[in-house]
């Protein structure tokens, strides 16, 4: 168990004033000081759980999600987070809202937050939609307690946009440090972020393009494996680049599968769907061709097809550092002969790994938490403290 009073030294140490009373969107808009400050924050949380000490620093208030992709990891870690700080959850079914009626975003926003503290939104569907849509909900409710009507103003935790995934990023970062003894010890490390083969075309770009917004961070040699013609927003490689730079760490695109395993410490292994492709089909959507929509899914599940060969086997991982990295998935995996008859990873490297990647899961909840935490109180280390003086059980031990 990592100690506790180190942890909150970190975030003592550390600037967040710009955290607090603020949204937390993409990674690359945090500085490192409020990365390390939110990786510490989850690590304190889980200690003061771990020893039993209740982490409820809100008597009431509510914490609002709004879902729009399937999530079952993501929404319960949410739930999970809100929970733990002591904040009743409420998710939103825009099918069963009035939006379908012609209701705002800016009505919508207000009406459901009066007595809100945070929102939590994933919309990842859609090149250039996602992330704005979050934008315009902060600017709602930015206003509405600005006028009066809303008595607190709600802060936004991003569950994964058009473009990062924020809160998975950071709970696989938290993961591989856990992993390799620390922080400092990412230098060095060759992370690989590849696209794997799955039956269906269109998963979205951002877990890929938050791992390489990230991970070139803390001067780990990260490199990015994919087919020629799926790459990912230029913008985000130019980010990896400077970032990479600027760390003492490297950034490499290959499209070579081989070559990205060889040496590797750690292996991220999932598919995603072609950059252009995903814009094409966004103003598709928009124009309202569903005839070329069709007419495009054809083309790229053909393509797709072209590519089964990108898979995580037992041969590729014998690539890696004495055949031992650490594989990782954001999960749920296509596997091979279980829930895809071709997929991302065989079995037998799924099964050897299930724990750790059970273990990886885990993190998300608490980086959640910590994402709230530091965006609720001026003084995070100081409430810290308070808990753990505190020292109320968060369940009562048997006499």
């Amino acid at each position: 168990m990592t100690d506790f009073k180190e942890l909150v030294n970190v975030i003592n140490e550390k600037d967040t004033s710009k955290m607090f009373e603020n949204d937390f969107m993409q990674t690359w808009k945090k500085s490192d000081d409020e990365i390390r400050a939110t990786l510490a924050m989850a690590d304190a949380l889980r200690n003061l759980r771990e020893r039993n000490i209740s982490t409820k620093i809100f008597d009431s208030g509510l914490g609002v999600s709004i879902f729009r992709d399937n999530s079952t990891r993501t929404r319960f870690s949410f739930a999970s987070a809100c929970n733990m700080l002591g904040l009743a959850i409420q998710d939103l079914d825009e099918k069963k809202s009035q939006i379908s009626h012609g209701e705002t975003v800016r009505e919508t926003a207000t009406m459901i937050y009066f007595m809100a503290d945070v929102i939590g939104i994933r919309d990842d569907m859609y090149i250039g939609k996602g992330a704005a849509y979050m934008e315009e909900v902060i600017e709602s409710v930015k206003d509405s307690y600005r006028d009066g009507i809303l008595e607190q103003r709600p802060i936004l935790v991003d569950l994964q946009d058009d473009e990062d995934h924020p809160t998975q990023a950071l709970a696989d970062l938290n993961h591989i440090i856990h992993e390799v003894g620390g922080i400092e010890n990412l230098k060095g490390k060759k992370i690989v972020m590849s696209w794997a083969y799955s039956p269906s075309y269109g998963k979205p770009l951002s877990v890929a393009q938050g791992t390489i917004g990230l991970m070139t961070r803390f001067g780990a040699d990260v490199v990015l494996a994919h087919p020629e013609g799926y790459e990912v927003m230029p913008e985000v490689e130019e980010l990896a680049h400077k970032y990479a730079e600027e760390s003492g760490g490297s950034y490499a695109r290959t499209n070579d599968m081989k070559e990205a395993f060889t040496d590797a410490d750690v292996i991220i292994c999932k598919s995603w769907a072609p950059f252009e492709a995903m814009e094409k089909r966004t103003q598709l959507y928009a124009e309202g061709d569903f005839d070329g929509i069709d007419k495009l899914e054809k083309e790229l599940l053909a393509d797709n097809g072209k590519f089964k060969d990108w898979a995580c086997t037992e041969e590729m991982m014998n690539l890696t550092k004495d055949g031992k990295a650490l594989y990782m998935h954001p999960l749920p995996a296509d596997i091979t002969g279980v829930s895809a008859e071709e997929g991302e990873v065989d079995a037998s490297v799924f099964d050897r790994y299930r724990d750790e990647l059970y273990r990886q899961a885990s993190n998300k909840p608490y980086v959640i938490a910590a994402m709230i935490f530091l965006s609720k109180f001026k003084d995070p280390a100081k409430m810290l403290e308070q808990l753990e003086a505190r020292g109320q059980e968060r369940k009562v031990s048997e006499k």
